[in-house]
Formats: structure tokens, sequence, C-alpha cells
């Protein structure tokens, strides 16, 4: 589900995430809403996945929108916190 050199991004409820998957998919941007991964803690269980290829252009509308999610990870291998 979630493939090595992906980010993933969980925030402080499931209202927050919802509203970030509709903004970035609005945009044209391919994430997807998936399960939390165990290794990960969310308080709402769900996160959103995307590629590096659009890590910048997700970012960048996130926070625009002032939806920065409470935690960012990078897939290599383990999950990372960056």
């Amino acid at each position: 589900m979630v493939a090595d050199g992906d980010y993933v991004v969980v925030f402080q409820s499931i209202h927050r995430v919802m509203k970030a998957e509709k903004l970035l998919k609005g945009k044209g941007l391919a994430v997807l809403l998936i399960p939390a991964p165990r290794s990960i803690t969310s308080d709402c269980g769900l996160a959103l996945r995307y590629g590096a290829d659009i890590r910048e252009a997700v970012e960048q509308a996130l926070s625009e929108a002032s939806l920065l999610p409470e935690d960012r990870y990078l897939k290599e291998g383990e999950f990372k916190k960056i």
C-alpha cells in the first residue's frame, strides 16, 4: 500500500484529513486516503499518501489552506518522521 519513497501525512482529526483530501484532489493531485500505518500513531486513524513527484505541490497547497498535517513521514524501509 505504501511504497518506498512515498510520503504519508497524518492529521489531528478525521475532519481535517478529509478536508485535505478534497482540497488536494480538487487540484488534480494524486493523493490517496489510507488507514494510518500501525507504526504511525494517528488520532483519527487515517492518513494521506502521495509520491515524491508531487511533494512540493501537496505541501504548498496544504500550507496555503492552513491545513498543515500533525506529522509527516517518508517511507524508506521503515517510516521516518520528517
